[in-house]
């Protein structure tokens, strides 16, 4: 994550809004045991840990995966076949072209 983005994060002073999720009930009492051992005051602050966690990996998967756009168009351009890039991008798990 951006070194900007990461402040704007670690923020105090962030705008918040509410957010209602339906969870099952045995979820929320495993929430509520678990808070206080993870140093948390209640089950809300840990589920927004969670979330966070979950989100900073995703979100650096995203900025750190290349952009295979620019690499597409130039082995095109050199003459391989579509065919062949779209198998390519398939076996890497990537979006097909």
């Amino acid at each position: 994550m951006k070194i900007n983005k990461l402040k704007t994060r670690l923020s105090k002073n962030r705008p918040m809004t509410a957010v209602t999720i339906r969870m099952p009930e045995d979820v929320v009492s495993d929430l509520r045991r678990i808070a206080p051992h993870r140093g948390f005051t209640g089950y809300q602050p840990l589920i927004r840990a969670y979330i966070g966690q979950g989100l900073r990996d995703d979100l650096a998967d995203l900025e750190n995966k290349p952009d295979a756009t620019k690499l597409i168009a130039s082995l095109r351009k050199h003459g391989v076949k579509k065919e062949s890039l779209e198998k390519a991008m398939a076996e890497a798990g990537l979006v097909k072209i």
